[in-house]
């Protein structure tokens, strides 16, 4: 361990207890290394040195060289403020500063050479700079002028302790004489010289006080490469490791099961895209290795119709197969397709969730102990201790993101030999993010949707339209379709203008009177039986209108409803958007998403609402989405059980070095599994220290 690095912030000359405690809790920075690696978010150019003359109000930040002629302080109590006019022999501006007038006054002399910053603006007809840094050319010349200057994320608690940006680059300046020559590269030697990469000390010190543009872009690559390249290097070691320790039970038969379903039941042609996913399940669950793939696929592509046909593959090779689902609903909703379509076949299909009653969950897990039961379709309930397979062979987990990583690893190891894992999901996920979130499993993806599916029509309509909708609404209902609305709050917040749900529903009900319509109404915050209750009488036709938060996001098929309000849509990402109108669109009849918003858009919101309305393909979307809000905030990443912070990296521009990392790291253990030879040695000491410190590592399965 590198001594230097590990010592307490608060020893740090600048930083003192008070603001190390400020560092721990706002930006947990309680080391020199925390500090070292907490880059700086953009720069500003100090290399030029513009005239007054050239001063214009929209201008983002200028450096002046000059004398100040003369001060003055005018107004009176809050109003005060004091102003210096400066000079450099072009023109005069004025420098203003509304606080701190005294330190001002105090600090500054009249007829004194001074280097200064800030950003210009117009006031009166006047250029001006409120509050400006000012330094003396000697002191400015040592900490940034000459240079691009770091600028750094702070909190608000942080500018309140005097931790602004300034004082971050100041603390940063502090620490670097103390680590100069005490920081140990981290990439073997022969990585960097066949990368070219800047070692890693120079890296840092560029990173942090880059003189020019060109050692800026050197210094990023080299810590955007190590970044990616470990985080690639870690998934990929986890992989090959668990393929060597885990060997899979090997389906080596298609029969009778598989067949008969092929060739009498099959209700539709399988897309070209199922049966290229099928072929890739299929050539995992024969290879005598455990498979562990993700199966990803848009609402209503038939990602059931592909896990039930890699049920019956394990089925033919006599082993057991359980698919666990988020919510009771979506498992009673699988329960029942499945069993539709193996009507007739000699398969025996259960259901196991919360509800189940004891007697009902006494008789199946006697079915499932002696291999009766070859099919249990469930939620949570198919973790619990007490339930006990003959030989479970497939193990399937709907929509993963719900399900931690802990309950994942307990369906696991409900075999002696590891079942084969199919995990799916209906978030499309970007291809850089599925590197990483997912770089441990193979990836499947179904871009197809079955034919005679009719593209879902995305309107969108301002508050004011409200009328025309719920006309349209009713048009919709006397055709015997039902209808969505989607609120994104319960309750009123007082600082966002969200549609309250409940006023909603009022409005709705005033317009959809009883006894002719029927409104039902479900949110987060209801008991489980009462949600369950409301989203049964919709399943079942009983109910014309849904009043909902996004809980239904996941988890209802009703092919009967058509059309689906979004309300707020502004305040909803755009997977999520996408996500709930896949609600709709599950029938044969035409469907609808329609967005209302507010006519006060961000530009961001503007985008996202464009794009729904665009496109209905879902990688488009989660590519779009991942570039208007960043990876941390995709949906269910944060729950993935793989969550890790890029310090430097972005996975929406830095795809592409992504995919060079880890095709380095993929040669690497393609060479050697286990990190042994000799230029490896120090890869596998820096995954050992990564592992403890920086990520937060758990296998999907």
């Amino acid at each position: 361990m590198n001594q230097a690095l590990v010592q307490d912030i608060k020893f740090l000359p600048g930083a003192g207890p008070k603001k190390a405690a400020t560092l721990n809790k706002e930006l947990e920075i309680f080391t020199f290394q925390d500090l070292l690696y907490y880059y700086p978010y953009k720069y500003i150019d100090r290399t030029k040195i513009f005239t007054v003359r050239e001063a214009t109000g929209n201008m983002a930040y200028i450096q002046l060289k000059g004398k100040i002629q003369r001060m003055e302080e005018i107004g009176e109590g809050a109003k005060k403020r004091m102003v210096a006019y400066f000079t450099d022999g072009t023109g005069v501006m004025e420098l203003v500063w509304f606080k701190g007038i005294a330190y001002a006054k105090k600090s500054l002399d009249i007829n004194k050479e001074y280097i200064v910053f800030g950003k210009p603006a117009v006031f009166g007809g006047k250029i001006n700079i409120a509050h400006p840094d000012v330094e003396e050319p000697d002191v400015a010349r040592v900490s940034v002028t000459g240079k691009l200057q770091a600028l750094y994320h702070t909190t608000e608690k942080m500018k309140r302790g005097y931790l602004n940006s300034k004082a971050m680059l100041k603390l940063q300046q502090n620490l670097w004489p103390m680590v100069k020559g005490k920081i140990h590269e981290t990439l073997p030697q022969w990585i960097t010289e066949k990368l070219k990469l800047m070692p890693l000390e120079m890296a840092l010190f560029n990173i942090h006080f880059p003189t020019n543009g060109d050692l800026l872009k050197k210094a990023q690559f080299r810590l955007k490469f190590e970044e990616l390249f470990y985080i690639q290097l870690k998934i990929l070691s986890m992989k090959t490791d668990r393929n060597r320790r885990f060997k899979g039970n090997r389906f080596e038969k298609i029969g009778f099961n598989f067949n008969t379903f092929y060739e009498q039941n099959l209700p539709f042609e399988l897309t070209g895209a199922q049966k290229r996913v099928l072929r890739e399940i299929r050539k995992d669950m024969g290879s005598g290795r455990q498979m562990n793939r993700l199966l990803q696929g848009d609402v209503g592509s038939g990602k059931t119709m592909v896990a039930l046909m890699a049920g019956l593959m394990a089925l033919d090779n006599g082993f057991q197969v359980c698919i666990m689902a988020p919510t009771e609903i979506l498992a009673n909703q699988h329960y029942v397709s499945v069993v539709e379509f193996l009507d007739g076949m000699p398969v025996q299909v259960g259901l196991l969730t919360g509800s189940t009653r004891k007697k009902a969950r006494t008789e199946l897990h006697e079915k499932l102990q002696n291999g009766q039961m070859q099919i249990l379709i469930g939620t949570h309930a198919l973790i619990e201790d007490s339930v006990q397979y003959q030989n479970l062979g497939l193990v399937v987990i709907d929509e993963q993101h719900r399900f931690g990583v802990a309950q994942r690893a307990r369906l696991w190891n409900k075999n002696t030999v590891p079942p084969h894992v199919l995990v799916m999901t209906a978030t499309p996920i970007p291809r850089t993010l599925a590197m990483t979130i997912y770089g441990d499993l193979e990836v499947s993806v179904i871009d197809e949707l079955p034919p005679g599916r009719k593209p879902i029509q995305t309107l969108h309509y301002f508050h004011n339209k409200h009328r025309e909708v719920f006309g349209f609404m009713k048009k919709q209902i006397e055709l015997g379709r039902q209808v969505y609305v989607v609120y994104p709050l319960i309750q009123e917040s007082e600082k966002l203008s969200y549609k309250d749900l409940e006023q909603g529903y009022e409005q709705i009900c005033s317009y959809f009177p009883k006894p002719k319509y029927k409104v039902s109404m479900v949110h987060g915050k209801m008991k489980a039986a009462d949600k369950d209750a409301e989203m049964q009488l919709f399943v079942e036709g009983k109910t014309n209108i849904m009043v909902a938060t996004t809980v239904i996001e996941v988890g209802v098929n009703v092919p009967n409803a058509s059309v689906m309000v979004i309300e707020s849509s502004e305040k909803f990402g755009l997977s999520q958007l996408h996500q709930l109108r896949g609600r709709v669109g599950r029938g044969a009849n035409q469907s609808y998403c329609i967005l209302m918003s507010d006519y006060k858009l961000s530009k961001e919101g503007r985008k996202r609402l464009d794009t729904m309305v665009r496109t209905n393909d879902g990688f488009e979307i989660a590519e779009a989405d991942l570039k208007l809000r960043g990876p941390g905030d995709m949906e269910g990443t944060q729950q993935s059980g793989m969550a890790f912070d890029l310090k430097i990296a972005n996975l929406s521009k830095d795809g592409q070095l992504l995919q060079y990392a880890r095709d380095i790291a993929e040669k690497i253990l393609d060479d050697d599994p286990v990190l042994d030879k000799e230029g490896n040695r120090l890869l596998k000491e820096q995954l050992k220290v990564l592992q403890k410190a920086q990520f937060n590592w758990s296998s999907i399965s």
